[in-house]
């Protein structure tokens, strides 16, 4: 069975998730590994990866997730912020709405990665409060994600 690997990623954590999708399957089976493009609707298993950008993916990313009709999907993300589980399936579920009713969820992985210093500084500059806090903790914490531990759970959840 075919699949593409199609991700987008600005920070280098949705690609390293992508990587180890490829490293993780047959590699003579995979049709596609990139951008949003075309050439990966020809695979029957889309593996589709987004940074979360505003509480979901992006525009280019919906678009593509459009066009999946008749395809499995395996929906696979990161996220600056972590909190409960619920937190990451409110993404999952705002991502789901752009793929059409013929695709079938196959899949779903998320896990919290690192952001830009530049957001710490800008966390950084607000007025002190327990939220300026609690921001710079998370931006903090998430310095080390994905990890090798979130790794080993996407490895798992494909290979399953």
């Amino acid at each position: 069975m075919s699949y593409a690997i199609v991700f987008q990623s600005r920070t280098g954590n949705t690609a390293l998730l992508a990587q180890t999708i490829r490293e993780a399957l047959s590699p003579e089976d995979c049709l596609y590994f990139g951008p949003p493009d075309p050439q990966a609707l020809g695979a029957d298993t889309v593996y589709a990866g987004f940074w979360t950008d505003k509480g979901a993916c992006s525009e280019d990313m919906a678009a593509f997730l459009a066009g999946l009709a008749g395809k499995r999907v395996f929906l696979f993300g990161t996220a600056g912020f972590v909190g409960a589980p619920a937190y990451f399936d409110q993404i999952l579920s705002r991502v789901k709405a752009h793929l059409p009713p013929e695709a079938a969820v196959a899949g779903t992985f998320m896990c919290q990665g690192k952001m830009p210093q530049a957001v710490r500084d800008r966390y950084a500059a607000m007025e002190d409060s327990p939220r300026r806090t609690a921001m710079l903790e998370n931006f903090d914490r998430a310095l080390s994600h994905p990890d090798e531990e979130d790794l080993q759970r996407l490895r798992a959840a494909v290979t399953a």
